[in-house]
Order: structure tokens, then C-alpha cells, then sequence
């Protein structure tokens, strides 16, 4: 007689393995959330339906869309899919286990699983049928609307200076503030001069990075904290 999977076990069980995982590697945790776990097993019940043949964008939906319709507003997502089948049937951990092994193997799944700025997590498995032994599990993680990251960067010197951040090309001229809003952290590369070099700094939330001219010719960088808006 083939064991009957705990099927919300077993997504306990997913989650807690995840973050294990990702305590592993100096990441934090991820929470569950009810609109992302409704998203989840919305589509776990489509894919489930469809015989365990998986795609991101059945139907014309998309991760974001997905998550957006269940009234979760993000920044950043990322979706891992599953589908297991064992006519022995599956223990709770066994399949959360057997699961988390098969994205680990996997690089674009072990890159979700390893999100630095993700906060929240949504896994939902569902079962193909009263006859059919196959599981399709979903797992959605996101980093809401509100948690972007804010930052600025302020020139104090007579010239304009060029900088990268997350892969794009900008320029801040003399005494201009820019401000930069990002779902991801990055770092900001700032192109100084011939004596100062490049200048790399990692963008963290609520900083101001002040140019400043460097005594006897160059520029410098000051990091400090933006001022409280009342």
C-alpha cells in the first residue's frame, strides 16, 4: 500500500529544509506569507491538473503576474518547480528532502533558493490525482514593494562624476543629488580620477554618498546616513 504524502507536512517541511539551506550559506531566512502560499498552490492545482508537466508561464501567467493577482506586490521574485513520482509513495520529509535535492542540483533553482534580498516564501504541492501518484510542489519567493532600498548620491565637487550601479552607466554633475531606488542591493562603482582610481562601495538602504574633493587634487567618497524625514 503506497504511503499517502502529508501533503501540509510536507510543505513545512520545504521551507524549514530551505532555510536550513540558506542558513548554510550566511543567508537569512525567508518567512512564509498567505498571498504567496495562495499563489502557489493556485498554480500547483493547474500544473497538477496538466499530468506534472511543468512551466513557468502556463496559460499565459508569469511568476509576477501570478503573485500580483494574489495581491502580494513585489520587487523581486523567483519560482521553482517540482514534480516527484515514487509508487511506493512519499513520508512528508522524504519528499521535501528528495525535492530540495533535485534544486539544489539545479542552477537556475539553486540560485532562487540562494536569493540574498528575498524576505518571503510560498510553497504549495499538490497531487495529480486520487489515482495518480505524482506530486507537483511550487515554491514562490519574493521581496515586497516596501522593502526597496533607497540611497543618494550627492556631489560636492566642480566636476562631473561617472559611476556604475547594477550594471548601468550614470553620471552625477556638481552639486546635483541623485536618488536611487533598487528591489536588489548592488555595489556602486565610482570612476574618481587618475589618482583615486575607481571606487567601489556596496549600496545599503538609507546612505548618502557625498563626493567630496580631496585635498591637493582628486576626489573622495564620505558614506553617512540620509537625515530623517519628519
Amino acid at each position: 500500500m503506497p504511503i499517502t504524502l502529508d501533503i501540509p507536512a510536507a510543505e513545512t517541511a520545504i521551507v524549514e529544509m530551505t532555510n536550513t539551506f540558506r542558513a548554510e550559506h550566511k543567508l537569512a531566512g525567508v518567512t512564509p506569507n498567505p498571498l504567496l502560499a495562495a499563489a502557489a498552490r493556485a498554480y500547483a492545482k493547474v500544473l497538477a491538473a496538466r499530468k506534472g508537466e511543468l512551466s513557468h508561464t502556463f496559460g499565459g501567467t508569469t511568476p509576477a503576474t501570478r503573485v500580483n493577482a494574489a495581491g502580494y506586490a513585489y520587487c523581486q521574485i523567483g519560482e521553482n518547480l517540482a514534480m516527484a513520482y515514487d509508487s511506493r509513495g512519499f513520508t512528508a520529509r522524504g519528499y521535501a528532502h528528495l525535492t530540495l535535492d533535485g534544486w539544489k542540483e539545479s542552477p537556475g533553482h539553486r540560485y532562487n533558493l540562494l536569493m540574498p534580498e528575498v524576505t518571503d516564501i510560498g510553497v504549495a504541492v499538490a497531487r495529480s490525482g486520487a489515482n495518480d501518484p505524482r506530486y507537483v510542489a511550487v515554491q514562490v519567493f519574493a521581496r515586497p514593494k516596501a522593502l526597496k532600498y533607497t540611497f543618494r548620491i550627492a556631489n560636492r565637487t566642480k566636476g562631473a562624476v561617472a559611476y556604475t550601479f547594477a550594471g548601468e552607466e550614470h553620471a552625477v554633475l556638481p552639486r546635483q543629488i541623485i536618488m536611487h531606488t533598487s528591489c536588489a542591493a548592488g555595489n556602486i562603482s565610482f570612476k574618481l580620477d587618475a589618482r583615486s582610481g575607481v571606487g567601489r562601495y556596496e549600496a545599503r538602504d538609507g546612505r548618502v554618498y557625498t563626493l567630496q574633493p580631496r585635498q591637493g587634487g582628486g576626489v573622495t567618497v564620505a558614506v553617512g546616513r540620509a537625515a530623517a524625514t519628519p
